[in-house]
């Protein structure tokens, strides 16, 4: 059976060993970015101490929380504002809580739940301030969803910048979101008739702020206060943040402190000079909200290397929109595409894990995934996307990704 050779690139095969940004402006400056982050992770060549007999000597003693095997090496690329996620790494649908991408504006604040409060607030019949334990109190709700950062793959509108899936797309992540459905605590509130907006508001030191049509959030959103079973990371929150199914992650404000109500959007500095892009005729696009329909092969992808036999090529698929309904997978640079396998479950809103059986014959050729999601939307091809959107843009970047494969088995990232 053929497998991976690379010993430094993470990826899902037992017998390989691991491999081994989005520019959030697009350019040779954000590849030299990404060189520099790659230069934090350690060698994956460090081997950790292990008896030869391990049924010789005794364990380790129970830990008060919980570690990974000193042998999983992979990790986020840190930043200053951003990590990514390490995909090439992972398996099934839910990102590891260490392990799931962050964005932050101005750092990650220190904030004391005990000292937290959520202020309700413009068009409401009762102005309110909740407590962490007020909130807690409330029903509470989960959801199995993926957040995506609107700049995952940014760097990609340009130039195929990115050597790693991590690299173009780690910014994108899915979990278990606990926590009490926003329009429980708005009906504690008492929305008044004509608000049509809120207004959401971060306690980090950037006081990230986005403005966010009320219907359209209503019925999913939550204010979570856990992630996969327990309590927010400071990164991701803690202790409460919005999390709306499907939309871009900015708007899934952090450190939750404020909800305002009004009749038109506030318009503050994350969406008039923030989160808009510049489209080919000089217009803005503003207020895009959901994630379109996107795929990425992660095995085999950018940094690993293959040996000719048999290769399960296995990948995500996610839409913001709903549920993913068929991923097709073309092994000869998308002259034919053929449908892969869905591995269960398949959740609105949620990554979606496939797998496709391929033998490779030692060729040279270009793999691709392209997904389909309920609405009947499709992943478009890079060609599309660019006629569409011109390459002014920075967001919402979606296009069919292209690895390919050379004859001594490398896996690059191209476009075409």
């Amino acid at each position: 059976m053929g497998r991976f050779l690379d010993e430094d690139v993470p990826h899902a095969d037992s017998s390989a060993r691991p491999l081994s940004r989005r520019a959030f402006i697009a350019g040779a400056a954000t590849f030299a970015g990404l060189t520099a982050a790659r230069s934090l992770l350690p060698s994956a060549h460090a081997k950790p101490a292990a008896p030869e007999d391990p049924t010789k000597v005794p364990g380790a003693p129970p830990s008060a929380y919980g570690r990974r095997s000193a042998f999983e090496q992979a990790r986020r690329l840190v930043r200053s504002a951003v990590s990514l996620t390490p995909h090439q790494s992972l398996h099934g649908i839910i990102t590891p809580n260490s392990l799931h991408f962050e964005r932050h504006h101005n750092g990650v604040p220190t904030i004391d739940p005990a000292k937290h409060r959520l202020l309700v607030h413009g068009l409401v019949e009762r102005p309110l301030v909740f407590t962490m334990d007020d909130l807690v109190r409330f029903p509470s709700a989960s959801r199995v969803v993926f957040i995506e950062c609107s700049g995952n793959s940014a760097g990609e509108w340009i130039a195929p910048v990115g050597r790693t899936v991590q690299e173009t797309h780690g910014l994108l992540s899915a979990g278990e979101w606990t926590g009490v459905p926003l329009a429980t605590v708005l009906a504690e509130a008492g929305v008044k008739p004509d608000a049509t907006w809120v207004l959401a508001e971060g306690g980090d030191a950037a006081a990230m702020t986005r403005s966010l049509p009320l219907h359209e959030i209503l019925e999913e959103t939550l204010l979570c206060y856990a992630q996969n079973g327990e309590a927010l990371r400071p990164e991701q929150g803690y202790p409460l943040r919005l999390v709306i199914p499907g939309w871009e992650g900015n708007t899934c404000i952090k450190w939750l402190r404020r909800l305002k109500l009004g009749t038109a959007p506030f318009m503050t500095r994350e969406e008039t000079s923030h989160y808009t892009d510049l489209m080919p005729d000089g217009t803005a696009r503003q207020f895009t909200f959901v994630m379109e329909a996107k795929s990425v092969i992660t095995s085999p992808s950018g940094g690993q290397r293959i040996r000719p036999g048999f290769v399960e090529i296995r990948g995500l698929a996610w839409s913001g929109r709903g549920r993913i309904t068929s991923v097709d997978v073309s092994t000869d640079g998308g002259r034919s595409w053929r449908p892969a396998q869905l591995q269960e479950p398949v959740l609105p809103k949620c990554c979606t894990r496939f797998r496709f059986p391929w033998r490779w014959q030692g060729q040279e050729t270009i793999l691709q995934s392209r997904c389909t999601d309920e609405t009947g939307y499709v992943q478009p091809a890079r060609a599309d996307l660019i006629a569409v959107r011109g390459v002014n843009s920075v967001y919402h970047y979606h296009a069919v990704q292209s690895w390919r494969v050379s004859r001594d088995g490398t896996v690059t990232n191209i476009h075409v």
